[in-house]
């Protein structure tokens, strides 16, 4: 199968780059449901834009291409050795020319590999079949979303829901409650993968394993398909919305798979997905190793050019209805207490780039840099060095914040850093400090990294490359670089209030409804 890797390298391209026509059409159809004039709505745009850039660019879609993951079927007497080695060389070459994100990190030292290999990466799993041909599919999961999976062991109590039995119903509660407590930190309006049975193991493997089918297909179990049509029906009566911004698509899709269990252990598994759902699938020759066809391809296609004009008609209706505030840090503590939730910023100027491990070395050192009045960018990016030595972005949203939840309100006190962008809100203590402090909270579009690397004009400089080029401090200078005002320094915070909102609503679907 000398043609096998490429055909890989291939997939690996199309999964990160371009997302599957059902895919698109969810999210089209999210854009039909959503109010106009909105920040749900606003959101939406970024993202349809978004997905046209990367179309345009061949670049990552989201800048966190995951932990890639490959499902495959194979007849019996295909090498899978050498299949595996064909795969890991795909992925060195698709990293080596940003389609994917450096991602691999040693558990014990933190040390990036840079190459996306490393001990149970790639993940690949083979199971044998008797169809003639190899059935390869590929999901580039991120962390974001991949840290909202939860599992539930029934019975159990559900906040807002009450106990959840053993039963169809309890399910149900379960589900629903996935959903509510994934608010905006996985990048909603998103897709849910849910496994019933199993073990612990395994049902995770079955929740994950529902993400691989199209999003338009019918459960064969006629109980499922009502729980599926249930629950996308009611999941977005909970008022959550896009990133969290509140608003009426807060699930595009939900797939339910079942297993049996022992006695003992009765366990509901969800994996949630973002809107940036990637997943493709091909059919190999198992003789040649060439791509005999491509899946998740059949149905209408979306015609992403009409859907941005369409948004920017929508745009030119609602000017002057939001206040728009340009930004050129370093910051002062008065512009700052100036703004409020609902404000959007245009940013243009330094920002500077802090995940986890910025985040934590900050605590016990000196900044590399003056971040008197700066901006904090919750980003891990893609970035390719050209052969003078200079580092271009080739893809830069936002991150989940909430992990820097224990060190953010602190840093920001110490440093005199006045707002920090990133997405899903931050929670108490973050509030608290902007409160104190005279800080700011931006929300930018989690999953849109092609339109933020838009607005990065160059690469001033890196700090802490020790960390790994995720983790590094990047000094990007930005020009119009757009987000929303989520939490104040009045002690407001949208966030908070979408989940307030979203439990009340939670507590409507308390009573059984599956018999």
């Amino acid at each position: 199968m000398d043609k096998f890797q490429q055909s890989m390298y291939d997939l690996i391209v199309e999964t990160s780059t371009k997302l599957p026509k059902d895919v698109r059409r969810a999210i089209a159809q999210a854009k039909v449901r959503e109010n106009l004039g909105t920040r749900a709505a606003m959101a939406l745009d970024t993202i349809v834009e978004n997905i046209q850039m990367a179309d345009e660019n061949v670049s990552p879609i989201c800048q966190d291409t995951g932990l890639p993951t490959f499902k495959i079927k194979v007849p019996v007497g295909v090498n899978q050795i050498e299949m595996k080695k064909a795969i890991r060389a795909a992925v060195v070459e698709a990293t080596k020319n940003g389609k994917l994100r450096p991602n691999s990190v040693d558990s014990l030292t933190g040390k990036n590999s840079g190459d996306n290999l490393g001990e149970g990466v790639p993940v690949i799993k083979f199971e044998q079949w008797e169809n003639d041909y190899i059935d390869v599919r590929l999901i580039l999961k991120g962390g974001g979303c991949e840290n909202k999976n939860i599992q539930y062991s029934l019975p159990c109590e559900l906040e807002g829901l009450g106990r959840a039995g053993r039963d169809l119903d309890g399910i149900r509660k379960c589900i629903l409650h996935a959903v509510y407590q994934a608010q905006g930190q996985g990048c909603s309006a998103g897709f849910i993968g849910v496994g019933i049975g199993g073990d612990r193991s395994s049902g995770y493997e079955l929740a994950k394993e529902q993400l691989f089918r199209p999003v338009d297909d019918v459960n064969p179990i006629e109980e499922l398909r009502q729980l599926e049509e249930y629950i996308m029906e009611n999941a977005n009566k909970l008022g959550i919305g896009t990133m969290g911004f509140g608003g009426e698509s807060t699930l595009l899709g939900c797939k339910i798979g079942v297993m049996h269990r022992i006695p003992a252990s009765f366990f509901v598994s969800v994996a949630y997905n973002c809107w940036a759902f990637r997943r493709m699938g091909v059919k190999i020759d198992p003789q040649t190793g060439e791509i005999m066809e491509w899946l998740y391809q059949d149905g209408e296609d979306i015609d992403l050019t009409k859907e941005l004009e369409k948004a920017e008609a929508a745009a030119a209706l609602e000017q002057g209805e939001t206040r728009v505030i340009d930004l050129v840090p370093p910051l002062s503590e008065e512009q700052v207490r100036q703004l409020r939730v609902g404000d959007v910023v245009r940013i243009s100027g330094m920002i500077y780039t802090g995940r986890d491990a910025i985040h934590k070395y900050l605590m016990d050192h000196d900044a590399p840099v003056d971040l008197n009045g700066q901006i904090i960018y919750h980003c891990g990016p893609v970035m390719l060095k050209d052969e003078e030595g200079r580092w271009h972005v080739k893809a830069a949203g936002p991150t989940t914040s909430i992990r820097e939840e224990p060190y953010q309100g602190d840093i920001m006190k110490k440093f005199g850093v006045r707002a920090v962008i990133g997405k899903g809100g931050m929670g108490a203590k973050t509030l608290q400090a902007l409160k104190e402090h005279g800080g700011v909270y931006l929300n930018a579009i989690g999953g849109a990294a092609q339109y933020y690397a838009d607005c990065i004009q160059s690469v001033e400089g890196v700090d802490l490359m020790e960390f790994g080029i995720p983790e590094a401090m990047w000094h990007l200078r930005v020009e119009n670089f757009t987000a929303v005002v989520t939490m104040d320094s009045h002690g407001n915070s949208l966030h908070e209030d979408v989940e307030k909102s979203s439990l009340e609503k939670l507590a409507q679907f308390k009573e059984p409804v599956f018999k």
